[in-house]
C-alpha cells in the first residue's frame, strides 16, 4: 500500500482533490473516492454498533467484518490492487447460514426497528446497500475485481439477519410491517 498517514491536517486537498494509495491525485467527487467514503461510513457505523451489548459471537464477527471493510477501502484507494480476498465473502455466507439456520421464517417485511442494536444494525444494513451501489457505479467505469461487489452485497444481507438476532438477544422480535394481507389474515 501507499504511504501510512503521518499527519492528518495536510492541506493537500484543499482545491477539491485528494490522493490515493498510488500518489495519484483524483477529484473528492470522483467515483472512487465516493465508494472509498461510503465503505469507510459503514465502517464507522459498525463501530457504533459494537458500542451495544451482543453475544461475543456477533461482536467477534462484527470486529472481523471491520477489518475486511479496511481491507476493502484500501483496495478501492488502490487502482488494480487486492486486499479483500474471495475467503472474506465465504466467511460471510457462513455467518449467514449459521445465524438465518435459528431465526424463524419471515411472515411479512419488518421495519427497521426493535432494541437500539438491532436499529443500528438495519442502519448498517442500507449504508452497506449504497457502498454496494457506489461500487457497481465504479466498477461501470473502471476495471474492479468482482470480491468487492459480492463482499457488499452480501454484507447488506448479514446486517439483516443480526439485526434480526440482535431484536431476540433479550427476547424480543421483530417488529413487523402492518400489511392489509396481514391484518385480512389475522381477522379471517
Amino acid at each position: 500500500m501507499g504511504n501510512r498517514l503521518t499527519q492528518i491536517a495536510t492541506r493537500t486537498g484543499d482545491a477539491g482533490t485528494t490522493g490515493l494509495g498510488d500518489n495519484t491525485r483524483v477529484s473528492k467527487n470522483s467515483l472512487r473516492v465516493h465508494a472509498m467514503g461510503d465503505v469507510d461510513e459503514l465502517n464507522s457505523n459498525i463501530g457504533v454498533l459494537l458500542c451495544e451489548d451482543m453475544a461475543t459471537d456477533v461482536r467477534g464477527v462484527l470486529v472481523e467484518i471491520q477489518h475486511q471493510l479496511f481491507n476493502l477501502g484500501g483496495e478501492l484507494s488502490i487502482p488494480g490492487y487486492e486486499l479483500l480476498k474471495p475467503e472474506a465473502v465465504l466467511a460471510l455466507d457462513e455467518a449467514l447460514a449459521t445465524y438465518n439456520e435459528a431465526l424463524p421464517r419471515l411472515q411479512e417485511f419488518i421495519l427497521p426497528a426493535g432494541t437500539r442494536a438491532a436499529s443500528q444494525a438495519h442502519v448498517c444494513r442500507t449504508v452497506a446497500r449504497r457502498a454496494e451501489r457506489a461500487v457497481v457505479a465504479l466498477g461501470n467505469e473502471e476495471a474492479l475485481k468482482d470480491t468487492p461487489r459480492q463482499y457488499l452485497n452480501r454484507l447488506s444481507d448479514l446486517m439483516f439477519v443480526l439485526a434480526r438476532v440482535l431484536n431476540r438477544m433479550n427476547g424480543g422480535d421483530d417488529v413487523y410491517w402492518k400489511s392489509e394481507r396481514m391484518a385480512k389474515g389475522a381477522a379471517e
